[in-house]
C-alpha cells in the first residue's frame, strides 16, 4: 500500500515584524527534503539557513558546512550553494513556521522576506529515513544565551 503524504500549503506569510520576532534567538534552521532530480546521485536536498546577514568568508562557509556534515553524518555532498539570499516564512498545516528560500526575483518582490546566509546542497545522511521516504521537515536551533 502506498502512503499518501499531505502537501504543505502556505496559509499565511510572516510580515517584517513577524519575521524579526520569529527569528529572535534562532541560531540556524536546517531543512531536509527529498531530492526532486530525475536521476539523483543522493536522496536528500538540504538547506541550512544561518541567522546572519553578514557576508561569510569562504573559509568560514566551508567550516560551517563541515560542522553540519560531521554532526549529521552526511556523505556524497554536491551542488553546494552558499551565500546571502532572501528567505520568507510561511505558516503551514504544521506547528513550526516553514522557511522558504526565495531564489526567483519575482517571488522576492512579492513576499516579505529577510536576508540570511543559506547553504544549500544535496547529500546522503544517516538518520533521515522519513525524508528518504518522501517527507519534508525542518528544525530550529536556538542560541543558548
Amino acid at each position: 500500500m502506498q502512503k499518501t503524504i499531505k502537501a504543505l500549503q502556505a496559509q499565511n506569510y510572516l510580515d517584517a515584524q513577524g519575521i524579526k520576532d520569529h527569528l529572535e534567538g534562532v541560531e540556524y534552521i536546517i531543512m531536509a527534503a527529498p531530492t526532486t532530480r530525475d536521476n539523483p546521485r543522493t536522496p536528500i536536498h538540504f538547506t541550512i539557513f544561518l541567522n546572519t546577514q553578514d557576508e561569510l568568508p569562504t573559509d568560514i562557509q566551508h567550516a560551517v558546512l563541515d560542522k553540519f556534515v560531521d554532526q549529521y553524518k552526511m556523505s556524497n555532498i554536491h551542488d553546494v550553494f552558499s551565500q546571502l539570499d532572501a528567505v520568507a516564512f510561511a505558516e503551514t498545516n504544521l506547528d513550526s513556521v516553514m522557511p522558504m528560500h526565495l531564489f526567483k526575483d519575482e517571488t522576492k518582490s512579492e513576499l516579505t522576506h529577510t536576508m540570511m546566509h543559506i547553504i544549500d546542497f544535496e547529500a546522503d545522511a544517516e538518520g533521515f529515513g522519513e525524508v528518504k521516504a518522501g517527507s519534508t521537515g525542518w528544525s530550529y536551533s536556538y542560541d543558548n544565551d
